[in-house]
């Protein structure tokens, strides 16, 4: 693995990570500890679940955001397009729904 893509990947988790322990001032509006689905924003082999053709539960993911596997967020971060900018390269950003990108064969 390249050193940039061990450090993109520890910039990711350190901010998903400190998102949610600050759960309650990212997303006020919604219950403490409340969590959504959120597609699009885990490191390959670190979702959550599946989603779709190519995961099949847990650690599965073959691609970095891959569009179709999902790990879980404080609700209310995942539609939050400002944040996704800091931590995620390109115009990548989470998604409610699952995203048709990175396809996985």
């Amino acid at each position: 693995m390249s050193k940039t893509k061990t450090a993109t990947g520890l910039v990711v988790a350190s901010a998903v990570a400190a998102a949610i322990s600050t759960a309650g001032t990212v997303a006020p509006a919604h219950a403490e500890g409340a969590m959504e689905k959120c597609y699009g924003v885990s490191l390959a082999g670190k979702n959550d679940c599946a989603a779709g053709p190519g995961t099949s539960c847990a650690g599965t993911s073959k691609v970095d955001y891959q569009g179709n596997a999902w790990t879980l967020v404080p609700a209310g971060l995942c539609e939050n397009k400002d944040f996704w900018a800091k931590v995620l390269p390109g115009d990548r950003a989470g998604s409610l729904e699952a995203i048709d990108r990175d396809p996985v064969a």
